[in-house]
C-alpha cells in the first residue's frame, strides 16, 4: 500500500504540489495525468524519494524517509523522462544496473539470465551489445522501461513511459505493464498525455490541476466533459467504446 499525506512541494517560493492525498493500491495501474507543469513528475520524484517535500510519502505505513536508499532501490523503481547523456554503456549493462542493489563484485549467471529475460520479454534481446546513446529514442525507452523492470520492486514509478514510442510499441508497453502489474502485484503509478491510453489502462486515474487533485477514481468517473473543459481549457466529447472504456474528442480550446 502506498499512501500520499498531506504532500507539498516548492522549488523556491514557487508551490509545486499543494496538500496531496492519495493512495494507491497493490495490483492496481494508476494514470497521473494533466497539463504540462501541473506537478505530475514533482510527484512521482517525492514518491520515489529523489525529491522531499513536506508531508508524508507511507510504503506499507513506513515513511520512506526513514529508510536507507538502498532499501528505497528495492522498493521503488522510478524511470523517469531524463535521457542517457553520453553514459559508453551497452543495452545489457544499462538493464542490469537496474540490480545494482543486489550485484556483488562477481555478476551472478542468475542476473545475466534475468536481465536477458527481460530483454526478450521486451523485444529488444537483439539490442543487448548496442551501446544505449547509438539508439533511436523509441528504443531507448524501452531500455529504460527494462531497467525499471528488472529491479523487481513493490512500487513502479513510471514518468510518461510511452514517450518516442509509435502506436504498436505504446499499445504493447501498456499492455505489458498492466499485466505486470496484475501478475506481480506491483503498486503501479504512470504519468500520461494520452488520455485514451490512460483510460483504457489504468484501473484509477488522478487529475492533477496548479498542484492539487482536482479528481481522482475510475476512468468513467475522472474523464468528463466539465473536468476537460475547466482543467484542460478544451471543449470535448466523451464517448464509450463498445468496451465501455472512454474515449475522448476534443473539438476546440476555451479561450
Amino acid at each position: 500500500m502506498l499512501e500520499i499525506s498531506n504532500l507539498s512541494f516548492s522549488y523556491g517560493p514557487q508551490p509545486i504540489l499543494k496538500n496531496i492525498n492519495l493512495t494507491f493500491r497493490p495490483g492496481k495501474m494508476t494514470a497521473v495525468i494533466g497539463p504540462n507543469a501541473t506537478g505530475k513528475s514533482t510527484l512521482l520524484k517525492c514518491i520515489s524519494g529523489i525529491l522531499r517535500g513536506q508531508g508524508d510519502v507511507l510504503l506499507d505505513g513506513v515513511n520512506i524517509n526513514s529508510l536507507k536508499p538502498q532499501g528505497i532501490a528495492k522498493e521503488i523503481s522510478y524511470l523517469s523522462q531524463e535521457g542517457c547523456g553520453k553514459a559508453v554503456l551497452s543495452v545489457f549493462e544499462v538493464v542490469l544496473l537496474g540490480r545494482v542493489h543486489s550485484l556483488s563484485l562477481k555478476v551472478k549467471e542468475a542476473e545475466i539470465q534475468h536481465v536477458l529475460k527481460i530483454l526478450k520479454q521486451l523485444g529488444i534481446e537483439k539490442l543487448a551489445a548496442r551501446n544505449i546513446c547509438e539508439l533511436s529514442g523509441g528504443q531507448r525507452q524501452m531500455v529504460f522501461i527494462a531497467q525499471a523492470l528488472v529491479r523487481e520492486p513493490s512500487i513502479l514509478l513510471l514518468d510518461e513511459p510511452t514517450n518516442s514510442l509509435d502506436l504498436h510499441r505504446e499499445l504493447e508497453m501498456l499492455e505489458l505493464i498492466k499485466q505486470l502489474t496484475i501478475s506481480r502485484n506491483l503498486t503501479t503509478v504512470v504519468t500520461l498525455h494520452q488520455l485514451d491510453m490512460a483510460a483504457r489502462y489504468a484501473d484509477e486515474i488522478v487529475v492533477l490541476s496548479d498542484g492539487e487533485v482536482y479528481a481522482a477514481g475510475q476512468p468513467t468517473t475522472v474523464l468528463t466533459p466539465d473536468m476537460l473543459r475547466e482543467v484542460y481549457r478544451v471543449n470535448a466529447a466523451v464517448y464509450q467504446a463498445g468496451d465501455g472504456v472512454p474515449l475522448v474528442m476534443a473539438m476546440n480550446s476555451v479561450k
